[in-house]
């Protein structure tokens, strides 16, 4: 697509919105960007887009109409009820995310390999990327990770980037074509702003949409949401299960990882050798093995990563020990079901900080398992209500509410004993304390590892 010349509206000015203006700006692009948020609320980022030659909008949004603007690049933050999105799709102007943008970008000697599901991406994405650089490919990350797309992809002229693709992403693309996508798990998140199971499944679906029979999609056999939309997939499906032997695919068969493919049966390690703690892990194991297979990665590589990969900031992160008890951040659990996969890594007694702000998930299931493992309960946030409910109605008493996070971590402290685990996973967005779950789980680290050198109080 040809850029050049063309008037183009880049809808939220952050760190995606950022990144596509300048690559539009490298294109000669006349760009225009808008935010809700004020000039000072926005600061030096107004100043960067000025060095581009961009007009901003802010507090406010422009009239959205086919005589002004050409093409409407959506940051995937911004939803897509808003005024903006409404008359663009009313006057018949184009909408795209930074994804698809980034894909109408690469050149063509660059592959991608595009990871989704409600919970694991992160995880499944970086090991990915380990394997592939372990194997001496030329490789990088992006996408939801936390580095835009588009800062990738004028980086890079061959190779393979590894992309997170997320619902907000991925409900805009038209033409977004990975080499080889996969789906990790589909379970009910971001209903607020999808509305319902069927439209999150649809944004979903997205990844393989464009795909041809030339590609290939990696699914979970043992997600029946995911199962059921293999049927429309265009691409070369195959599957990997953390339960079963498959006839072909990536599994597990007497404590050891096979991968299978034509009839080649591929060995990979035991699974006791592997790194990355929990049952959960299996199945994020399980996916980037079979595409870094698919791939063409040596075994070799495959196994070293495997015992050597320790994880990703803020997904069951082991912060520290003091005085006995482990603490382990788990913020970017922001839905029940993540924080239901924490909970399951640990035997031990658990004390657990939970809170946020709901996404339209139930607490129902998270509230059995607390009831079940969790010796001590604090929340705090919008949904502390919500949670407390829930819990109660399981039948579990012990719960403390607080209203702010260092008060939270203080309290789990003075809960927990010698051999307990105290656990940030809130089962919650953020958003209504923080600018995102890292800075969260930053807050959470920083806070124990005042406790380990003395200062903690």
């Amino acid at each position: 697509m040809e850029f050049k010349g063309k008037r183009i509206l880049v809808v939220g000015i952050a760190r995606s919105g950022i990144a596509a203006a300048k690559s539009l700006a490298r294109r000669e692009a006349v760009l225009f960007a808008c935010d809700r948020k004020t000039n000072d609320e926005l600061g030096e980022i107004l100043l960067e887009l000025e060095t581009l030659g961009v007009e901003a909008y802010t507090g406010s949004y422009p009239q959205v109409s086919k005589d002004r603007f050409d093409l409407l690049v959506a940051s995937p933050g911004i939803p897509l009820d808003i005024t903006p999105f409404i008359q663009a799709r009313n006057t018949g102007v184009p909408v795209i995310s930074e994804l698809e943008l980034a894909y109408l970008l690469k050149p063509d000697t660059v592959d991608l390999y595009a990871i989704s599901g409600t919970n694991g991406k992160t995880t499944t994405v970086s090991l990915l990327q380990a394997i592939l650089a372990a194997d001496g490919r030329r490789t990088l990350a992006g996408g939801n990770i936390g580095v835009p797309l588009t800062n990738l992809v004028d980086s890079m002229t061959t190779g393979v980037i590894v992309v997170e693709a997320s619902s907000f992403q991925l409900e805009t693309t038209r033409h977004f074509q990975p080499r080889i996508s996969a789906l990790l798990n589909i379970t009910p998140d971001h209903l607020d702003r999808h509305k319902s199971m069927e439209g999150y499944i649809k944004a979903k679906s997205r990844i393989f949409a464009c795909q041809s029979s030339n590609d290939y999609a990696v699914l979970n056999y043992e997600d029946l949401h995911i199962r059921e939309m293999a049927q429309e997939c265009p691409a070369r499906v195959i599957y990997f299960s953390s339960k079963r032997v498959l006839p072909e695919g990536a599994f597990i068969k007497d404590g050891l990882i096979y991968f299978v493919l034509d009839d080649k049966v591929m060995p990979i390690c035991p699974v006791e050798e592997v790194f990355l703690r929990g049952q959960h892990n299996l199945e994020n194991i399980l996916c980037a093995v079979a595409v870094a297979a698919i791939a063409g990665a040596k075994v070799e590589s495959i196994q070293e990563t495997l015992r050597t990969f320790i994880g990703v900031r803020h997904r069951i992160e082991e912060v520290a020990v003091v005085n006995g008890v482990l603490y382990v951040n788990d913020s970017k659990a922001t839905n029940p079901e993540s924080a239901i996969k924490a909970l399951e890594s640990f035997n031990e007694p658990i004390v657990l900080i939970a809170g946020g702000r709901s996404k339209g998930s139930s607490f129902e299931e998270f509230a059995g398992l607390i009831k079940e493992k969790v010796k001590g309960l604090v929340i705090l946030g919008e949904a502390r209500e919500e949670i407390k409910k829930a819990v109660m109605e399981a039948g579990f008493q012990n719960i403390y509410e607080v209203n702010d996070f260092n008060t939270a971590v203080a309290v789990a402290r003075e809960m927990a004993a010698p051999g307990d685990v105290v656990l940030l996973s809130p089962a919650c967005a953020s958003w209504d304390m923080f600018k995102n779950y890292e800075q969260r789980g930053d807050l959470f680290c920083h806070l124990v590892q005042a406790m380990e050198s003395g200062q903690g109080g």
